[in-house]
């Protein structure tokens, strides 16, 4: 009997602890789930999926904004969040590594996780993405015998480095899908493809590197290439574009994925600010998906701002707004957040019909189309109207359906329409930016511009390319040289014509410490020439030439050989000894402005000279920092500042850089009404016409405090600071 009891207890803990090891296997399957693909979708725990994801970028906003950001995608019928690695924020100086405050990429994933969605992980970690140097550390370009993004080993040696990096790191967060973390998919390269085809042979040897590189680190969830036709197995090539509906990947096992739907474009100074409508994004998203596409990305979901000196581009704005889904500031931008949501739960309704079965296609007249995904338990059409002028009625199964022209209705159950992409029903709203504060109490501090020296510490009998000197650590370099002008070189009173070639991005020119003139390029063409008549005098003259950089290229063969600054000729003409060219005398060099390395932008540096206020304040002068103090107004509406009274510069709020401002770059272009059927390009719906490309600056709320804030703006060429408010964004 004893025995017994002991056998049959014996029997009960060995099942009780075969039913735990079961039920532990079964929380593991599902915490820790496989992911992988076939020809119809991204496969996770074992079931294909329709994905809606959106990019948002960890330091183009706050890590205070970035919860409701999250929400805000989730809300909209987001499944996922893109963003790309941004390796000159994380690797500031070789081996020197950054992941706190904007750029804490672990903290932002995680609330991701959180929020219960999905991450595609951008490596690149050429990132392109309107971001300074394309995301390459300066110092990248100065490892001795390097060549970007081609079969060359000091690059792939670098690349590699970093790429293991990031990935060694995500898996000591456990932050891979298959250890129960959010990212289901990682990318490596970045629209390599036409740089690979302009390159040949080297850059196939090299996209096939970077594929064995990255598969080989093992992350167990699928890598993909996008723009990149021949992608290695098993790489999934992807589509970048405003419409990718004709797309098919390189072999038809492979899911039909778009990783950037352009929801609108980037705003450069200079030029008017694109924008696409809500109609004809769904109209995108939905063609789509009728041609079998199963997972889409819209580029962007939040643009956020370009913060400090990251924009890049060369005059790619401070605003990275993209008209996305989630305005600059954090507010939803509708009609298009709306519609979108709306569109979102349309497909989802689909699923089950999408992933199962491929569809059946008929055209029942002229620009109209059908597809039909049905199985035994589920149906789902759609019903195309191609048509750019008229509406239509189309038949199909026991109904009739009024569709719109450049229109996709959605049927999830073949029967009923619940969604066109056309008809919106989401409030159409207006952004408001209403005055909080203008009576600001202004300081200024003008610096002299800089003039050679026989002490000058950087001096060449050339003209030498800026970045090569700067090494990107300033906007600024001074260019100084010395002209002696004979007692009879001035013909009959008229000044002489000093000429300087720059290869960009922006050149202010002092004559003997008085500001003479200012020339600069533009994004589609950074090149410039300053040519005017300057006021030269008998003796000797003191020639600055300032050259100012508008961020880094951030795309392009080879890249990294592109040059910035005055690399000449710098010639004088109109001079009775005849034209002298000053290319090759003697140069000074000096590295940023004066308050740069006083620090001017912070309170402590602030100190370090003599400011004046009241009636002395500078207006419309050049070189001038001006400073002041404020209190943050009640409330929780986002915050900008107003600076279309200034000229060119950048600003700072309690020390953080907001970014350059250039509100004398009034936009061009033709801001004339917009369709939202036809093919949608970057120039086809503008605003902002004969206005400054940009006009407000946002002040993250997160940056201010209780008390006093510190503001600091420096303007290089002349502005009004009496003319800049603090104004909320509703």
């Amino acid at each position: 009997m004893f025995g017994s009891k002991v056998l049959m207890e014996s029997l009960m803990s060995r099942r009780n602890f075969h039913m735990v090891l079961l039920l532990l296997f079964f929380w593991v399957c599902y915490v820790k789930a496989n992911v992988g693909y076939d020809h119809k979708a991204i496969v996770i725990n074992g079931q294909r999926r329709i994905l809606i994801s959106g990019s948002i970028h960890y330091p183009r906003s706050t890590p205070q904004m970035w919860p409701d950001l999250i929400q805000k995608a989730k809300d909209g019928g987001l499944d996922v969040i893109e963003t790309y690695v941004f390796w000159n924020g994380h690797e500031p100086s070789p081996g020197k590594y950054y992941f706190e405050d904007r750029f804490d990429l672990v903290g932002f994933i995680k609330l991701v996780q959180n929020a219960g969605l999905y991450v595609n992980l951008r490596i690149g970690p050429f990132v392109c993405a309107e971001w300074n140097f394309g995301g390459f550390p300066v110092w990248l370009k100065y490892v001795p015998g390097i060549a970007f993004r081609t079969d060359n080993e000091p690059f792939k040696e670098a690349m590699q480095k970093f790429t293991e990096k990031i990935v060694n790191m995500m898996k000591a967060e456990k932050l891979f899908q298959t250890q129960g973390g959010p990212i289901i998919l990682s990318q490596i390269e970045n629209e390599y493809g036409p740089v690979e085809w302009e390159i040949g042979a080297p850059g196939k040897a090299y996209t096939k590197w970077a594929a064995e590189m990255a598969v080989g680190l093992d992350t167990g969830v699928p890598w993909i290439m996008c723009k990149q036709e021949d992608a290695p197995d098993p790489i999934i090539d992807t589509c970048n574009g405003f419409y990718c509906e004709n797309f098919t990947p390189n072999k038809n096992y492979k899911p039909k994925l778009w990783t950037e739907n352009w929801t609108g474009w980037y705003t450069a100074f200079g030029g008017a600010a694109p924008y696409r409508p809500a109609e004809d994004v769904a109209f995108s998203v939905a063609r789509f998906i009728q041609n079998r596409g199963s997972f889409v990305n819209y580029y962007m979901y939040h643009g956020g701002t370009n913060f400090g000196r990251t924009s890049s581009g060369l005059f790619i704005a401070t605003s990275y707004d993209y008209d996305g889904p989630i305005d600059e500031y954090g507010l939803l931008n509708e009609p298009k957040w709306g519609h979108l949501r709306d569109l979102h739960k349309a497909i989802k309704q689909c699923e089950p019909a999408l992933v199962s079965v491929d569809p059946t296609v008929s055209w029942p007249g002229k620009n109209l189309e059908v597809h039909v995904y049905k199985t035994e338990s589920a149906c789902a059409a759609f019903l195309a109207n191609y048509n750019t002028d008229y509406s239509t009625k189309v038949k199909f199964g026991n109904g009739q359906y009024d569709l719109p022209p450049w229109s996709i209705s959605i049927l999830p159950d073949c029967k009923t329409e619940v969604f066109n992409t056309a008809k919106v029903n989401s409030p159409r709203l207006h952004r408001i930016m209403t005055p909080v504060n203008s009576a600001f109490a202004w300081q200024s501090y003008n610096e002299e511009p800089a003039s050679s020296s026989e002490n000058d510490p950087i001096t060449g009998y050339a003209l030498w390319e800026q970045v090569k000197v700067t090494r990107d650590s300033s906007d600024y370099l001074w260019y100084m040289t010395d002209v002696n002008i004979g007692p009879n070189d001035i013909k009959d009173g008229k000044w002489p014509v000093l000429t300087a070639m720059s290869a960009g991005h922006v050149l202010n020119v002092f004559i003997n410490g008085q500001y003479a003139g200012t020339a600069y390029g533009s994004l589609d063409d950074p090149r410039l020439t300053f040519s005017q008549s300057v006021n030269l005098r008998a003796g000797n003259n003191k020639i600055s030439l300032l050259s100012v950089s508008v961020g880094l290229a951030n795309v392009g063969t080879h890249f990294e050989t592109w040059n910035t600054g005055v690399l000449g000729p710098v010639t004088l003409t109109g001079l009775s000894s005849g034209t002298r060219d000053l290319s090759k005398q003697k140069w000074s060099y000096k590295i940023g402005l004066e308050g740069e390395s006083l620090n001017l932008h912070t309170e402590a540096g602030s100190n370090s000279v003599e400011w004046v206020q009241g009636s002395l304040v500078a207006k419309k002068q050049p070189l001038a920092w001006y400073k002041t103090t404020f209190s943050a107004p009640a409330g929780n509406d986002p915050l900008a500042l107003d600076l279309g009274s200034m000229g060119k510069g950048e600003v700072w709020v309690n020390g953080q850089s907001i970014g350059r401002h250039w509100p004398g770059n009034i936009a061009r272009g033709n801001c004339g009404n917009c369709n939202y059927a036809g093919t949608y390009t970057d120039t086809k719906c503008l605003a902002n016409c004969g206005q400054p490309s940009q006009r407000w600056y946002h002040v993250p709320r997160s940056w201010l405090r209780s008390g006093a804030n510190y503001l600091v703006v420096l303007e290089e060429w002349g502005g009004d600071p009496n003319g800049i408010a603090l104004v909320k964004r509703t």
